[in-house]
């Protein structure tokens, strides 16, 4: 019975860990004023708006190869929202191992 019991514990603590895990490693997707829309998220996963196809792909490598956007500027006139690179349309921040992606690469 005490064994039985510890099992189920076990079992729902590891179960509310995981499910607190993913909604905190998926922040809702906001938009700002510009209507370009934000999602924060884990390092290695990608936002909705970008979640499959080409656009997965590229916001992917915005990620890996930032460097390589970052030496690349923005063709779209996006400077005036204060993006500084052609990185600057997918990536909106990074802290530790949050990535805040904007859709503005993706409109």
């Amino acid at each position: 019975m005490t064994r039985t019991l510890a099992l189920v514990l076990a079992l729902v603590l590891t179960a509310g860990g995981i499910a607190w895990w993913l909604s905190a490693a998926a922040q809702p997707v906001t938009v700002d004023s510009i209507g370009d829309e934000h999602q924060t998220l884990a390092r290695g996963k990608l936002p909705v708006f970008a979640a499959t196809g080409d656009a997965a792909r590229l916001y992917a490598f915005a990620v890996e190869k930032g460097d390589t956007l970052s030496s690349i500027p923005c063709t779209c006139g996006c400077e005036r929202f204060g993006h500084t690179s052609n990185r600057s349309c997918y990536v909106k921040a990074e802290r530790g191992d949050q990535v805040t992606f904007t859709s503005h690469a993706a409109t």
